[in-house]
């Protein structure tokens, strides 16, 4: 059942609060100070905590309340708080909201205003437990990939990468083609080599070529070799790739990119793991896993006749598709750390415009701005101007987070009747984020 504990000196405060919560389906529990509070928690399971500020004779000055708020805080970090308080010094209790207190109201009392909070409270207590069960199966997730397979130091919190690992890795060990599809800097080299070290070939090379980076009249040369004097300025023989990659993998990045001439020749090695090298009438032979990426439409290609149909169903048996940054929100704050490595400290308005903004150049973009960012920091904290995030029309879509205005803040808070964290919670901000916004409108008074 849920239940809410009730901390205050004063018994007919605490049968009057017991009495109106019995009466909706709530279970009162009292304490009549912080000690028996502290006590309570540390023996059972509470889901709102309804504290007084003052313990004392002289009820102007809170001390004890502030002090018990402090260590519900310090031991219950999502434990909802709402202080109680009958003294004027409302300053305090804004203070302790934006510390993390759900809200204070001033007794006496209202009854609707008190039992809509606690609801309220409630919901997002059963709200947040769900999400802390979730994010504990998805840490045992994590925790499960990294243990059973080699992920190369990937770093990732989302569910969306996940999946994607779970699946490059349970694949990893077949001996079919893959196709890694993804928007550019989303990481498919990344997704690649990880395919290659939990292969039977892990411990063969790992051959990576970029298609796309080079010229077409080299690419051929580049991935199946050539003889001294098969084009112009071939003085000597090289081996291509293929030959490289022998007894490993060959990832071929931005596949899209290969002319049909290599596209044909590639499938022939794929069917039977024979090639020539330009310029040679000798037939050799290879055993090589191919991994391949794009961020092109190759159906659409087909269609247009610049892919070869036949070559796309060989390349993509399987198809490991890498999400782009913006819908695996979870990885950004961690991506950032590891890119700092300790270097700088990102301000909570920093960490605020990492999440907003939609990155179209996915992780490598992410992480040139935070290089940049580091670089400028010096000693101080990162700030969202040395980010220097471009304005993105799709930001705003894609988060739904533009700035309230004051009147949307006012009406908010009308519309939930006071209660500060329901105010937040129809705005899509957090508290703290609120309360910062009812700060700079000069809405605080007001609350």
């Amino acid at each position: 059942m849920r239940t809410v504990l009730i901390i205050d000196d004063n018994p007919a405060v605490g049968e009057a609060l017991s009495l109106l919560l019995s009466l909706h389906d709530v279970r009162p529990v009292v304490a009549l100070t912080p000690d028996d509070g502290l006590a309570t928690l540390a023996r059972q399971s509470v889901d709102v905590v309804i504290q007084d500020m003052n313990f004392t004779a002289d009820t102007t000055s809170g001390e004890e309340g502030v002090e018990l708020f402090r260590a519900i805080r310090q031991r219950y970090a999502d434990l909802p708080v709402i202080l109680l308080t009958a003294w004027t010094h409302l300053e305090t209790a804004v203070e302790l909201v934006k510390a993390g207190a759900a809200d204070y109201l001033a007794k006496p009392w209202d009854d609707a205003k008190l039992l809509a909070t606690v609801e309220n409270l409630l919901e997002l207590s059963e709200s947040t437990r769900e999400v802390n069960r979730t994010r504990m199966e998805r840490r045992k997730r994590r925790e499960d990939l990294q243990r059973r397979y080699e992920l190369d130091g990937l770093v990732f919190a989302s569910e969306a990468m996940a999946r994607t690992i779970d699946l490059a890795c349970q694949v990893a060990r077949s001996e079919v083609p893959v196709l890694i599809t993804g928007p550019n800097g989303s990481g498919k080299e990344r997704i690649a080599a990880i395919v290659h070290a939990n292969s039977s070939v892990k411990n063969g090379p790992f051959v990576a070529v970029n298609c796309g980076a080079l010229p077409g009249e080299l690419i051929e040369a580049e991935l199946f070799g050539a003889e001294a004097g098969a084009y112009t300025g071939a003085n000597k023989a090289r081996e291509g790739r293929f030959e490289l990659a022998d007894g490993g993998t060959l990832f071929l990045d931005e596949i899209g990119n290969l002319p049909l001439p290599g596209q044909m020749k590639l499938l022939r090695v794929l069917e039977t793991g024979q090639f020539e090298r330009l310029g040679s009438g000798r037939t050799r032979k290879v055993k090589v896993r191919v991994l391949s990426a794009t961020n092109a439409d190759l159906k659409g290609m087909i269609r247009a006749g610049t892919f070869r149909e036949d070559l796309y169903y060989r390349l993509n048996v399987i198809d490991v598709n890498l999400p782009p940054l913006v819908e695996r929100i979870d990885d950004i704050l961690p991506l950032a750390e590891h890119f700092l490595a300790g270097r700088a400290q990102l301000s909570e308005a920093a960490r605020e415009a990492l999440l907003t903004y939609t990155w179209p150049g996915n992780v490598r973009e992410l992480k040139n701005a935070i290089e940049r960012a580091a670089l400028l920091a010096g000693s101080g904290p990162i700030t969202p101007e040395l980010l220097n995030l471009p304005l993105h029309a799709g930001a705003a879509a894609v988060r739904n987070l533009d700035e309230p205005s004051r009147e949307v803040v006012e009406a908010a808070l009308q519309k939930a009747d006071g209660v500060v964290s329901r105010a937040a919670q129809t705005l899509g901000l957090s508290r703290q984020a609120l309360y910062r916004r009812m700060e700079r409108y000069g809405l605080m008074t007001q609350a």
